[in-house]
């Protein structure tokens, strides 16, 4: 599923520039994509579609603001399992960062939820997270870009 989402990524430069998902589907398709795969990514844009439907994010990163002090996401039994430790913890470093607003935060959550395979990886969460940022029209700016884009394990330490 996600090498499809990444697809989609890269071909269409905004969440509002895709096809409808019938002719996403044709098209992906013709790209040779298994159908399973297809089938779960296209489940996964609509859901993510329905999610920001209704959700405001701010336009420009400058407006992003860090959580307030007094706030505190509690993350349920099965969202610890579902995403582990590594994964909530860049999500936090995302949010501390003020990179993520916490609306933009619900809907990775909602997504990552969303994979029926478990537990997610920190790759499929970079990967959710750039489609969300996608999905509302926004790029991260370039050193959130690199850290979602760039492999930890091509990383050498000094």
């Amino acid at each position: 599923m996600f090498e499809v989402l990444v697809f989609v990524y890269e071909t269409y430069w905004r969440g509002d520039a895709v096809p409808e998902l019938p002719q996403l589907e044709r098209k992906l398709n013709a790209h040779g994509f298994e159908p399973d795969e297809i089938h779960d990514a296209l489940v996964w844009l609509d859901g993510l579609n329905v999610a920001a439907e209704n959700t405001e994010v701010p336009q420009d990163a400058g407006e992003v603001v860090a959580p307030s002090l007094q706030s505190l996401r509690v993350y349920s039994k099965a969202e610890q399992d579902h995403l582990g430790a590594e994964c909530l913890g860049f999500i936090a470093f995302l949010e501390s960062s003020g990179v993520l607003p916490a609306p933009m935060r619900e809907i990775v959550l909602d997504r990552a939820m969303a994979v029926e395979e478990g537990p997610v990886t920190l790759d499929d969460l970079k990967i959710i997270v750039l489609m969300v940022y996608w999905r509302f029209g926004q790029e991260p700016d370039a050193l959130v870009l690199d850290e979602l884009c760039d492999d930890a394990a091509d990383r050498l330490a000094h």
